[in-house]
């Protein structure tokens, strides 16, 4: 693992990089690169005129960083150790004393040589069906009325009506409805087929909330910041924290389910 690399002529735009790693990496951001920048894990140079100019020690810093995240689940501070620690001529290793290594580029599961490269590829939220960062990102604004909704989700207002007394559904300061509410009727919906009932779901809300505001705390602090970057910065942090957490949430449930059925 090389150190960081510093400004040389020609260097590569973030847009470069981003498409670079994008083909291993499908979930990464222009915002995900420069947040790693401001926790100082790359640190590119910067042009005249004050545009990040990487060069290729940068991406493989990056690549290293995004797959000790997937394939390692590794938090950043530690991370940030074993690239200094590969600065000082030290090999990286995760937790167990196996050896990590920047990823070589793999090929496409859809190419040749997709079962190789699969071995090697580690855990993928995307692939496993698991939420990403991007399934947080803010949508169009489309507000719903009530009468859409009810035709959207194909329920009635006694139960829409029920939906917002439990706090499963919320309309917007103006009444107005998002298309996540449409999927959480129909969500529901479906559930009171198995005799659950409106009700009995307050927990979920409840549970929500408390990931929400655990989230919140975390990324506060980076909102606060005055820079130009931190809003794009911490949009980015919370929309990672989030879908880890509903990851998480998911493992969680299976692993209790495959203790109800014996599995």
């Amino acid at each position: 693992m090389t150190a960081a690399g510093r400004p040389q002529r020609d260097g590569l735009s973030i847009g470069a990089v981003l498409e670079q790693l994008r083909g291993d990496f499908p979930d990464v951001t222009i915002s995900k690169i420069r947040f790693l920048e401001s926790e100082g894990l790359v640190r590119p140079g910067r042009t005249p005129s004050g545009y990040r100019q990487f060069v290729d020690a940068d991406v493989e810093r990056l690549r290293f960083v995004l797959s000790a995240q997937r394939d390692h689940y590794l938090p950043l501070k530690v991370i940030k150790e074993q690239l200094d620690a590969a600065d000082r001529g030290a090999e990286p290793v995760a937790p167990g004393g196996t050896p990590l290594r920047a990823p070589r580029k793999l090929v496409s599961l859809g190419g040749s040589g997709s079962t190789a490269a699969a071995a090697h590829e580690g855990p993928d939220r995307a692939r496993s069906g698991m939420p990403t960062a991007d399934d947080f990102a803010a949508g169009r604004d489309v507000r719903l009325t009530q009468e859409d909704l009810l035709a959207e989700a194909g329920v009635d207002a006694a139960m829409l009506t029920e939906l917002e007394q439990y706090g499963l559904v919320r309309p917007g300061a103006a009444g107005f409805y998002d298309p996540d509410a449409v999927l959480v009727a129909r969500t529901v919906k479906a559930m009171t087929e198995f005799g659950i009932e409106p009700r009995h779901l307050r927990a979920f809300r409840a549970s929500a909330d408390r990931e929400v505001g655990l989230l919140e705390q975390i990324v506060a602090p980076v909102y606060r910041h005055r820079d130009a970057d931190a809003r794009a910065r911490a949009d980015e942090l919370v929309r990672e924290l989030a879908a880890l957490s509903v990851t998480l949430h998911t493992l969680l449930v299976k692993a209790g389910i495959r203790g109800v059925t014996g599995g």
